[in-house]
């Protein structure tokens, strides 16, 4: 992981956009047994009381061992377990930040994120504001989140990403990692294919909104996206290399979008999408479904959809790039292979819902899309799109 950093902040370093990026510094490991080595980071830290936030899945996954390696080393533990709801989800809303906080005291030396997606944006958030260490011990390889300062909240029902702070060490356990459910590692590859789109939809801002581009940063989410089409094979195989070179994509996905200070280089029309979904599901009282598994349905529609505006290039020469998209049942066929669901009836989503995702996803961030575009100028595609 150490070379991997070093070789991401030389490229950064002769990066000439402009822009400030941030220095990559993160200790810690991506190896079998990872877990091991979480203990006696924090004693030699001179840590001796910590808060483990974990939910009942992760703390089976590796919260219950990790305690016991803690407190074998002398270390307290407090354990923050986030329960589910009537819908059997744990979401990072005011609520579980509330619950979070309440196990934090002046004597809380370190917080420690035991799960996936959701523990880690929580305690991102809260870590952030009494500035306490943040540790990452992640159970699955399904986000790319883990590495980046963004913290995809719900606040009074609404989506928002807002910058915290990055983990300041990450000890990723190939084994734990690899005995994950196969959904979650689905749910990995879902959210780096949505690369295609959002890296698309960043140079079109750049071309037509004169949007912050930064060529360094883009780059590097380019190569975790093609780091998982190579490996995609090996990682449905479900194998502990597979699992680290999807991984180690993620974890440059989210150093990508740390370096920028925001999310641009990995979320565009397809993370909109997805975000309106979950809104709707909260609003629906309905169990939501994993976060990459709604990207990539998402970025299958967003392929249909942005291979037409390919073909208005001559009109606006900016939606050229859109011809290098794969084709949506490309994308479609590489999550299959993982058993990942590829269109919205298999997550439980109807044509409305679809509808209404696409007609307000636009207006969820301040970025320049083609989602905005057709939205606004072609609105009837969507009704093609649906209708399949």
């Amino acid at each position: 992981m150490e070379a991997i950093i070093q070789r991401i902040n030389g490229q950064l370093a002769a990066c000439t956009c402009g822009s400030t990026h941030r220095t990559i510094r993160l200790d810690g490991v991506i190896e079998h047994g990872a877990l091991a080595k979480v203990a006696p980071y924090i004693k030699q830290a001179g840590w001796t009381q910590v808060v483990l936030a974990v939910d009942r899945h992760t703390w089976k996954a590796a919260g219950q061992a990790l305690s016991e390696d803690l407190r074998a080393q002398g270390i307290s533990v407090d354990i923050c377990e986030f329960s589910e709801d009537e819908r059997g989800d744990v979401l990072a809303d005011a609520a579980s930040i509330l619950h979070l906080l309440l196990h934090v005291s002046e004597r809380t030396e370190a917080i420690i994120a035991c799960g996936s997606g959701t523990i880690h944006d929580i305690v991102r958030f809260v870590t952030a504001k009494t500035d306490k260490p943040f540790l990452s011990v992640p159970t699955a390889a399904s986000v790319d989140g883990f590495t980046s300062a963004g913290a995809p909240l719900i606040i009074a029902g609404v989506k928002q990403t807002i910058q915290t702070k990055a983990p300041e060490a990450i000890f990723a356990d190939l084994a734990v990692l690899a005995r994950a459910p196969s959904t979650l590692t689905a749910a990995g590859l879902g959210d780096l294919l949505g690369k295609f789109t959002s890296l698309a939809d960043w140079q079109v801002s750049r071309d037509m909104a004169d949007e912050p581009f930064c060529p360094a940063a883009y780059m590097l989410t380019k190569e975790a996206l093609e780091r998982c089409v190579t490996a995609a094979d090996e990682i449905a195989a479900g194998s502990e290399h597979g699992i680290r070179l999807l991984m180690e994509a993620l974890l440059i996905s989210g150093w990508s979008m740390l370096a920028i200070h925001h999310s641009r280089p990995a979320s565009g029309g397809e993370h909109h999408i997805s975000h309106i979904w979950e809104m709707q599901s909260i609003r629906l009282g309905l169990k939501q479904q994993l976060h990459g598994a709604k990207v990539g349905v998402a970025t299958v529609l967003l392929s249909k959809l942005y291979k037409r505006l390919a073909e208005l290039g001559t009109v606006q020469p900016a939606f050229q790039v859109y011809e290098s998209l794969p084709d949506s049942r490309v994308i479609a066929d590489m999550l299959r292979k993982l058993g990942a669901p590829v269109s919205p009836e298999e997550l439980g989503i109807t044509a409305d819902r679809v509808h209404e995702a696409l007609r307000q996803g636009p207006d969820l961030r301040d970025r320049a899309t083609g989602l905005r575009y057709i939205r606004d100028h072609h609105p009837e595609w969507f009704d093609e799109v649906v209708a399949g």
